[in-house]
């Protein structure tokens, strides 16, 4: 990582070929087996399935920032070329409320045409989000997502808002791909829109299904992968029948590298949706160490057995 991200300072993936295209498994470490073993499903459906019928041939994306000292905002963002979306990550461990409104009024000064969208990851207690959005009514905010952790603290939030007639959407993300039901977001009325991560919800075709019943606008986001991996979410973005907001497939900016020739960096504030493949060489290079890959291999094994069962 060229920075570190919600403590994240490195990643890995494991990277293989089934019968249509790579594809790439990479949960990360901290999770579950039963966890992982969705990501695995997503991997060999994409590796071994044709792709969904397309609508759209690119793709908007954000830029995305982790909670960094201001003086290094301005040099993270000159990575992402041109945007106009912006996601910074806030409520991070050690990080106060001031803070996060330091780096907010300084994006909305330097950036003043950049929508922002402002994530915390569920870290916000419903006091603290409450106090957060009165003071998010002068920036052209797009929505605040996943601001607390539970579907009632959602809808308890979303009601705030209503009463105080603030212009503030709230988006789900956790609660979507951590969840048993990810459609109980929608049910309740929990979110005004739904993050989908392929991976993590299972494959591409499991994703469409949650966006057509979920009944909400979609927006298609990574998680820290590589090339394979953001490809799998372009693919998904571009079958959605609607798409009215940027995606956060960009992220391959935070890391120091990538195992495709031709990684997938947006241009212009957009990506093209196409396939990749990995080189010989960058496998080579960003090869993990013997006792890592064979951590993987176990794990894969692990996860196939419950895929089994």
């Amino acid at each position: 990582m060229r920075v570190a991200f919600r403590g994240l300072r490195h990643r890995e993936a494991l990277i293989f070929r089934g019968t249509e295209r790579w594809a790439e498994f990479s949960p990360f470490i901290e999770y579950r087996d039963e966890e992982a073993a969705r990501w695995l499903a997503s991997a060999i459906s994409f590796a071994n399935e044709p792709l969904p019928k397309l609508n759209r041939t690119k793709i908007g994306i954000n830029a995305t920032l982790p909670a960094l000292p201001i003086s290094e905002l301005k040099k993270t963002l000159e990575r992402f070329g041109e945007f106009q979306t912006l996601k910074l990550k806030i409520a991070e461990a050690g990080q106060s409320l001031a803070a996060d409104l330091e780096r907010i009024h300084y994006l909305a000064e330097h950036y003043p045409n950049v929508r922002l969208r402002l994530d915390a990851n569920g870290a916000l207690s419903v006091a603290m989000a409450k106090q957060l959005v009165m003071q998010l009514t002068e920036f052209n905010i797009d929505y605040l997502e996943q601001p607390v952790s539970s579907i009632a603290e959602m809808v308890e939030l979303r009601r705030f808002i209503a009463e105080m007639n603030l212009n503030i959407l709230i988006a789900a993300d956790e609660l979507i791909r951590k969840a048993e039901d990810p459609l109980l977001v929608s049910q309740q009325k929990a979110a005004d829109v739904v993050m989908l991560k392929v991976q993590p919800l299972g494959g591409i075709a499991s994703a469409l299904r949650i966006s057509e019943q979920a009944g909400l606008p979609t927006v298609v986001s990574s998680a820290l992968e590589t090339s394979i991996g953001i490809s799998q979410g372009l693919y998904l973005a571009a079958s959605l029948e609607e798409l009215n907001y940027d995606c956060g497939l960009g992220t391959l900016n935070l890391l120091e590298g990538d195992v495709c020739e031709r990684p997938l960096i947006p241009e212009n504030g957009f990506l093209e949706v196409r396939e990749v493949e990995p080189s010989t060489r960058l496998l080579s290079e960003f090869a993990a160490d013997p006792a890592r890959t064979s951590w993987w291999l176990e794990r894969l094994e692990r996860c196939h057995r419950l895929l089994e069962a």
